[in-house]
């Protein structure tokens, strides 16, 4: 049985890191071995935020998708996933990238947590300050 073909791409966010493999098919996504809705504990609205960069270019049923994510919170690995999603379509159609790029999608949130200094109670928060 020949291997099916697929295009992948990997995203990252916080601590949270995506591989999102890409098949043609009729617009299934399975997250770590399980469907998108029931990993994502049935939140439509994170559910509607993976499938943007395929909202983008009228693609939702045309690729079954496949993710592995580890790391991070729910929403780390879903600004994850929407990063590896539309790295994996630009390799796919490469004359997505202006539509994905122009809507912000393929740009990796920098933002990490800021360690914890010597002295404070994280990397802020200070003691309330007494003046007596």
């Amino acid at each position: 049985m020949p291997a099916k073909k697929y295009t992948y791409g990997n995203g990252s966010r916080k601590s949270a890191t995506a591989t999102a493999r890409l098949y043609k098919g009729k617009g299934e996504i399975t997250i770590n071995g399980k469907p998108a809705l029931e990993y994502l504990s049935n939140n439509k609205t994170l559910l509607a935020e993976v499938t943007d960069p395929l909202a983008m270019v009228q693609k939702q049923k045309e690729y079954d998708i496949t993710i592995l994510v580890k790391g991070g919170g729910l929403a780390g690995q879903v600004d994850a996933i929407k990063l590896a999603i539309s790295r994996a379509l630009v390799t796919e159609v490469p004359e997505f990238r202006p539509v994905l790029k122009k809507a912000g999608l393929m740009k990796r949130d920098p933002r990490e947590k800021e360690r914890k200094h010597y002295g404070l109670r994280s990397a802020r928060k200070r003691e309330q300050f007494s003046k007596r």
